[in-house]
């Protein structure tokens, strides 16, 4: 989801400058930052509450039904 988001502001930023519109680099940056900064803290933040659950941080959770079968 990230790097869709990366790809459509970057998209967007070269369109607007097709149509001769500058848009400062810094506030692409900026955005990209950000974005990767709340990320981050969504990864911490997941990892903690499945420690705090006694779970493993990044286990996938497996059915034990698989439909049509």
């Amino acid at each position: 989801m990230l790097a869709l988001s990366f790809l459509i502001v970057v998209g967007t930023v070269l369109i607007a400058e097709s149509f001769d519109v500058h848009v400062p680099k810094g506030y692409v940056y900026f955005a990209m930052a950000f974005s990767l900064a709340v990320e981050a803290i969504n990864i911490r933040m997941r990892t903690a509450a499945a420690r705090k659950k006694g779970e493993e941080p990044d286990a996938v959770k497996l059915r034990k039904d698989i439909p049509g079968q």
